[in-house]
């Protein structure tokens, strides 16, 4: 009786290869007619003024009908902002694969750090669209209204690490996990705002690190401090990183998630004040 013939795993997951690379060359025309049609509409706004220029003439600029224009963008004022869908997807991408040991509030700096790559791929239209918004009351709106949804995903991700629903007395994991996924998008604001308003140059990455750098140190110790140990499991140091002195030797206690660059700060510090 002769057998069915096998099939290999890689004959069996062939078709969807094309599928997939079919799916990459959309996503990639998909975003750049998206950002063609945010040139013609800055090129517009910046000649013509916000107020005078038409969706119809931003099409034409581009060379696209209307209809190509609502496909992409809901109105004129969305169309200066074509990378936010986009970034948003990948921020919650690194939320998604962030290792277990990781501090959620590490994590979340990691995620928002996609927004300021977007910014400071192209300087030039990056500042020329920092003009914009602040001159016209639509686009400002506009923004703040993408700025949220970062907030709102960042939000979730810690949330999502405590029990929102557990508010007894020495509990403040639901309130610093609200407030610290604030902080990490008001210290990314502050870091971009600074680096627009300087032309977009400077070491931005490095900027961001320094202010992320604050928010660990003034959130950071404070997530997760409030849950109550099992009878079993051993105390923790209510601190990332303790240093003790014995004799000549400096004794390190750290935790587990304790991000590495707090403990070495803890360990430089002691040092330097013996």
């Amino acid at each position: 009786m002769s057998q069915p013939a096998k099939t290999s795993p890689r004959a069996s997951s062939a078709p969807d290869a094309p599928e997939s690379a079919a799916g990459t060359r959309a996503a990639a025309q998909r975003l750049k007619m998206r950002r063609e049609l945010a040139a013609a509409a800055m090129e517009l706004f910046a000649t013509k003024g916000y107020e005078a220029t038409t969706v119809d003439e931003i099409a034409a600029t581009a060379g696209v009908a209307r209809r190509t224009f609502f496909r992409h963008f809901r109105s004129k004022e969305e169309a200066i902002f074509p990378d936010h869908d986009d970034t948003l997807i990948r921020a919650e991408a690194v939320l998604d694969v962030a290792p277990a040991h990781e501090h959620p509030l590490d994590t979340v700096c990691r995620g928002i750090k996609e927004v300021m790559k977007m910014y400071a791929a192209s300087p030039a239209v990056s500042v020329e669209r920092y003009r914009l918004t602040r001159e016209v009351p639509a686009l400002r709106e506009r923004e703040i209204a993408s700025v949220a949804r970062y907030e709102r995903l960042f939000t979730r991700y810690l949330l999502a690490h405590f029990d929102e629903t557990d508010h007894h007395d020495g509990n403040d994991d639901p309130l610093l996990a609200e407030v610290a996924a604030s902080a990490v998008v008001t210290a990314h604001n502050h870091v971009l705002r600074r680096w627009l308003r300087a032309g977009g140059q400077g070491d931005v990455e490095a900027q961001l690190d320094h202010a992320f750098s604050i928010v660990r140190k003034t959130f950071g110790t404070g997530i997760g401090a409030g849950r109550t140990l099992s009878p079993a499991a051993p105390s923790a140091p209510s601190a990332p990183a303790e240093v003790r002195a014995e004799g000549e030797v400096l004794v390190a206690v750290a935790r587990t998630d304790a991000p590495l660059g707090e403990v070495m700060r803890t360990i430089e510090e002691a040092l330097r004040a013996r």
